[in-house]
């Protein structure tokens, strides 16, 4: 009985305590307390007295790298890699090379000077699309919409040639390279279709202007062909089905196939 009560006082002494105030009353309202007083490292921002963050994360005299990767400047800096150490450029990885299509094209522009053997070693098609699109914009610009004939004819004659080539010479050759070897030699014929905006091309002026042009194109393809393939002995054989596919292009050029009559 007596140990019965001495729980009895201490329940009720527990119940009373400091931090929790009285017990159930049903008269006493609910007590609501400071919490600084039993929190002391409590946030200030959960009664909204948080002041905004200032200044910056690197403390003064602390040494931080703060430059930025990339240097500022136009539109054109996305092609780049400037800021990254070792790093071609872009333009470069994705197989355009401006040196590169410069120096192919002032090869097909001076046929007469020597051929290297490795000039198709790095073979693109930057330079071939470009010129068969320019191509194709000048002929639309005389009235003339051939860019199904152009992109329909570059792909059946290089198919053709690769199947040629590799038939006549025992070191062969791949089909890109070949797709290379015919774009960039189509300059000489951009050249015609360009003055085809001007100069209406269906008369003796545009005959010998496009004969002219087929005879580049050819002179320069096949020159690059024996070369690359070491087939000096069979520059006539391999100039023939060369010549007969700028022909068609030329043809592209002069006439308007495929329009209103």
């Amino acid at each position: 009985m007596t140990m019965w009560q001495d729980n009895a006082a201490y329940a009720a002494s527990s119940s009373q305590n400091a931090y929790y105030g009285p017990g159930n009353q049903p008269n006493m309202p609910l007590q609501f307390y400071d919490q600084s007083s039993f929190y002391p490292g409590s946030r200030s921002s959960l009664e909204g007295n948080a002041a905004p963050a200032q200044g910056s994360i690197v403390q003064p005299g602390a040494s931080g790298y703060t430059g930025s990767i990339q240097p500022a400047g136009g539109w054109w800096t996305a092609f780049g890699t400037g800021g990254f150490e070792g790093e071609p450029p872009l333009l470069e990885e994705l197989g355009i090379n401006f040196s590169h299509i410069k120096a192919k094209s002032m090869t097909v522009l001076n046929p007469f000077r020597r051929v290297e053997d490795h000039i198709m070693d790095d073979a693109d098609l930057a330079g071939p699309l470009i010129f068969c699109f320019c191509f194709a914009t000048f002929l639309l610009f005389s009235g003339k919409p051939q860019f199904g004939y152009i992109y329909g004819l570059a792909l059946l004659g290089s198919v053709s040639l690769y199947c040629l080539l590799n038939l006549m010479s025992e070191q062969g050759i791949d089909a890109y390279r070949v797709l290379s070897v015919l774009g960039y030699c189509l300059l000489p014929m951009v050249g015609v279709g360009a003055l085809s905006v001007i100069v209406t091309l269906d008369g003796m002026i545009g005959y010998l202007l496009s004969s002219l042009s087929i005879v580049w194109c050819t002179y320069a393809a096949s020159g690059i062909f024996v070369a690359v393939l070491r087939m000096s002995d069979q520059r006539l054989l391999v100039a023939y089905p060369v010549g007969l596919l700028y022909g068609c292009f030329a043809l592209l050029s002069v006439f308007n196939v495929g329009g209103s009559k």
